[in-house]
């Protein structure tokens, strides 16, 4: 399903797609949010339980203190108000994956509220509102592929079972699938940054769901949403919204009304289905949970925590442009995640060119590391070795081609940039009078293209640079060797 191109301008032009995301963000700790188990991916399944974790009868919860500070350090980031006192309840749902026939989380007072994201929309900047972010702890996980007899049976690992979570919800201030993919991607950053997740979507660290519905541009009131689910890559967020609001704006604009329910993104469709009617507050019956006390956040706790929080990016970015005089793109490339800023400034600081270094990393690093699907806690060239490489370019000890060689050379090797130069005598030669030697050499071999250049054919100039590049196998300055052409052969005669 999908609205014409010729009509789509016409129909947004009376709709309003409103989205709100639900993410949900697995917390770095060693061991669960309520016991110590451990919370390693990859492990054999069902290996990582304990009473606890499958709610066995007179097992207690015992609360992580690491989680909560995690959860702080997020929600400070996100500027939200920390509610001093907040409680965890049991949300009753039954499904296989969940041992205990509830999810302990938190509803009606959460650990903190009313925040905001900064982003940057159409050039220009504008705040996200942050409903709410709170604890909770995570589902197993139902196994539906890969087994002999999957097309019968289903299998359940539990190891997934009480790692800690925090949930964000956004308000409804979203307003396209463009919107919503740089919502998450900026959420995504900043989480990185606090260090609190890794965010790997393809092991479940980062999950979103997704409100959306359409109004009448203009109408003060929300229309009927849907709950978007299964969206496990930024793609597919993209994709399953645009696929759905195009397809309540269909129904509406077909006389027809629409049904408030949860719909699975299927990716190989490429389309949302029906999974159930929407569930409200009140079916999930919760109340507080009995076997934990309500958490209390002094103002001392939280005061350190903030104190503790590391250069955010927007504040990153800033201060790069500010002390390396990046531009606004290249900045925001490379503060992109921490790791890649920590390469950048360590390079910058090496090579005492911090320009060269940004080109050289976004450019022709960043290539060759997107080609072996690597990012850039991968690369085979450290920091160090990389500022060697700009630092021989800005000399002039190599050329720019040259230093793409190297390059390519320090990815299979693993050599230094000096190292590889001397062995394959890659030396740039920029001594004046050496070039000079050989561009009197290159005329002497060519005097009827000289005399070309000399009656006024001055695009004879770039043929004969090209040949004394061809007699030093591209080791000499272009530079050097043009001044020393034009030196040698004499003025132009005038076209």
């Amino acid at each position: 399903m999908s609205i014409s191109t010729a009509a789509s301008s016409a129909v947004f032009a009376v709709y309003e797609p409103v989205i709100g995301l639900e993410v949900h963000i697995q917390l770095l700790t060693q061991s669960k949010i309520f016991c110590a188990c451990s919370t390693r991916f990859g492990d054999p399944p069902n290996s990582n339980i304990c009473p606890v974790c499958l709610g066995l009868p007179g097992a207690l919860p015992v609360l992580n203190r690491e989680a909560v500070t995690m959860a702080l350090k997020a929600a400070l980031a996100l500027n939200c108000r920390i509610n001093p006192r907040s409680r965890f309840a049991r949300k009753n749902y039954f499904y296989p994956d969940l041992p205990k026939g509830y999810q302990i989380s938190q509803y009606g007072e959460p650990l903190a509220e009313q925040g905001a994201l900064e982003m940057d929309i159409g050039g220009a900047s504008r705040s996200v509102g942050i409903t709410r972010v709170h604890l909770e702890e995570d589902a197993g996980k139902s196994l539906h592929e890969g087994f002999p007899d999957s097309d019968e049976k289903s299998y359940i690992d539990l190891n997934r079972s009480g790692v800690p979570l925090i949930e964000i919800v956004s308000e409804p201030d979203l307003h396209s699938p463009d919107e919503a993919y740089q919502f998450l991607t900026r959420l995504k950053t900043l989480m990185l940054y606090l260090g609190v997740s890794d965010c790997n979507m393809e092991e479940g660290s980062l999950r979103c769901d997704a409100n959306v519905s359409v109004r009448r541009r203009g109408a003060a009131s929300l229309g009927t949403k849907t709950e978007v689910k299964n969206l496990n890559s930024f793609r597919f967020l993209q994709k399953a919204l645009t696929f759905e609001i195009e397809r309540q704006i269909e129904v509406l604009e077909g006389g027809g009304t629409i049904q408030q329910e949860t719909r699975l993104w299927d990716s190989r469709e490429q389309r949302t289905y029906g999974m159930r009617s929407k569930e409200f507050a009140h079916d999930y019956r919760y109340f507080p949970e009995p076997d934990l006390l309500p958490l209390l956040i002094s103002e001392s706790w939280k005061e350190s925590i903030r104190r503790s929080l590391p250069e955010l990016p927007h504040l990153r970015k800033a201060r790069m442009m500010r002390e390396y005089g990046l531009g606004e793109q290249e900045a925001s490339q490379l503060t992109g995640s921490p790791a890649l800023a920590d390469y950048f400034e360590e390079v910058a600081k090496a090579s005492g060119e911090a320009r060269l270094s940004a080109n050289w990393i976004l450019g022709d690093l960043m290539f060759r590391l997107n080609e072996r699907r690597q990012d850039i806690t991968q690369t085979p060239v450290s920091a160090v070795a990389l500022a060697e490489l700009v630092s021989l370019i800005a000399e002039g000890t190599i050329s720019g081609k040259m230093g793409k060689d190297i390059l390519a050379e320090m990815f299979a090797s693993g050599q230094r940039a000096s190292q590889i130069m001397a062995e394959k005598g890659l030396q740039q030669i920029s001594d004046a009078e050496e070039v000079g030697r050989v561009v009197r050499q290159v005329i002497a071999a060519n005097p009827k293209q000289a005399e070309q250049y000399r009656r006024g054919k001055t695009a004879t100039l770039s043929w004969l640079v090209g040949q004394v590049m061809k007699a030093t196998r591209g080791r000499a300055n272009p530079q050097v060797v043009q001044e020393a052409l034009k030196k040698e052969l004499g003025p132009s005669a005038p076209a």
